[in-house]
């Protein structure tokens, strides 16, 4: 469980630095003035600009039951293929959704991915409740 975990803090890690890039590019070619990134209002902001914002902050909602899923899974000694298999399609499925959302952004295949995804935290979610002493 550990490693499926490790690979969504390297997909919010990697979100985190395509939004540091895009943020300082804005500000660099005078789309966004810097005050701006203070109290994220007042201006109309580039869509990519907010897209990633938007991205990276996402990634701190849903994926937090992943993460605790993955933390009972360790701390209660569970463990199962279903599980990781579990664990690893959610991990796969938040890449699909980030680069649908970060690149041609399609709402209907990004529904589909992250309605998948969460199916996936459900799925281990029951699994704990299921083999829980």
């Amino acid at each position: 469980m550990l490693y499926p975990m490790f690979m969504m803090v390297m997909l919010t890690l990697i979100v985190f630095l395509i939004t540091f890039r895009v943020r300082t590019g804005s500000v660099q070619r005078g789309e966004v003035s810097i005050k701006y990134y203070s109290v994220f209002q007042g201006e109309n902001i580039p869509e990519i600009v907010h897209k990633t914002s938007r991205h990276f902050s996402n990634l701190f909602e849903m994926p937090m039951l992943f993460y605790v899923a993955g933390l009972l899974y360790l701390t209660l000694e569970q463990s199962s293929s279903f599980a990781i298999y579990c664990a690893w399609a959610y991990v796969v499925l938040r890449i699909i959704h980030t680069c649908i959302h970060l690149g041609y952004n399609n709402v209907l295949h990004r529904l589909i991915a992250f309605g998948l995804s969460n199916a996936c935290i459900l799925a281990l979610w029951i699994n704990i409740l299921i083999n829980a002493e």
